[in-house]
């Protein structure tokens, strides 16, 4: 444990600080710790494969993807819906077949029913009927539960197979909606727009591209984008602006700055971006670590 501070060696106490120290070295508590920058996704990189995007397209909400991982995604979700709906046909046509069966066998039972009731036309056919029902009522007043066949009815709790809870959920309907990864919404192709980034023009700059620590820049007026500046893209044509430029310029008359077509409001869409190592922006850059817990 730690030791108390000077002068406070009489305090019964003891305080959150010591805990949370004696926690991160003992291993134990849940440690919660602020994620660094090489945890966070760049501003221009795809939300599903984390890289530099080759065919940037943007969702309504915001969030870029490449289109080339777009379609791939969409095609497993399609694949997997195509899966579980043959799983779930084969199960509904198995509760079919097994509805019929019990409706046939219960057809059956009553024609049974009906050639025993006519064939008991003698007298001796009568007195052996009373017998057996005399048997029956005499069986049916017994408390084993292993009488009157129920010994074939009641599962077996020493076989797992034969447990009440071994058999299968039933399986709901799949939904043949794809959803967005990042926003939860149907995901619709068509509502996506095309990126065209503008990039940076240093002639002194011959790293690749992929390497550059500036690579694009605002179209309008040549701000340098990273993860703390707010970007947006104008969904007419695809040009990413910063949003200070939107607040500044487009705001005010509502023209595009580079053809003089018309915006509204809707044309306009805010790119969801991560954040630095020293501030939160839209989004929690918190990252926690669950330990066992350290009980004083």
């Amino acid at each position: 444990m730690t030791r108390h501070a000077r002068n406070c060696t009489a305090g019964a106490v003891y305080t959150y600080h010591e805990k949370q120290k004696d926690a991160s070295q003992s291993g134990y508590g849940t440690q919660n710790e602020r994620v660094g920058k090489d945890s966070i996704k760049s501003f221009d990189c795809c939300s599903l494969t984390l890289q530099p995007c080759r065919t940037p397209i943007v969702s309504p909400e915001g969030h870029l993807f490449d289109k080339e991982a777009l379609l791939q995604y969409m095609i497993t979700k399609k694949n997997e819906y195509c899966r579980k709906l043959k799983e779930y046909e084969k199960q509904k046509h198995k509760e079919e077949e097994e509805l019929a069966e019990l409706g046939r066998a219960e057809q059956q039972s009553k024609v049974n029913d009906f050639l025993k009731r006519e064939s008991m036309v003698k007298k001796q056919n009568d007195i052996y009927k009373m017998k057996s029902q005399k048997r029956s009522e005499k069986n049916v007043s017994s408390i084993s539960n292993m009488a009157n066949g129920l010994d074939k009815q009641l599962p077996s709790f020493w076989v797992p197979s034969e447990t009440p809870d071994a058999n299968k959920a039933p399986m709901q309907k799949p939904d043949k909606t794809i959803y967005c990864p990042m926003s939860g919404k149907p995901l619709k192709l068509k509502n996506f727009v095309d990126v065209k980034w503008t990039l940076v023009n240093d002639p002194s700059d011959k790293k690749s591209l992929a390497i550059r620590e500036n690579r694009y820049m605002c179209a309008v007026t040549h701000d340098i984008l990273s993860n703390a500046v707010p970007a947006a893209v104008i969904r007419t044509t695809g040009h990413v602006i910063t949003m200070e430029c939107f607040e500044k310029l487009i705001k005010k008359d509502w023209l595009h700055p580079l053809n003089g077509d018309k915006l509204t409001e809707k044309d306009i869409i805010p790119l969801q971006r991560g954040g630095t190592g020293y501030a939160t922006t839209n989004v929690n850059l918190q990252g926690k670590n669950a330990r066992p817990v350290l009980q004083a």
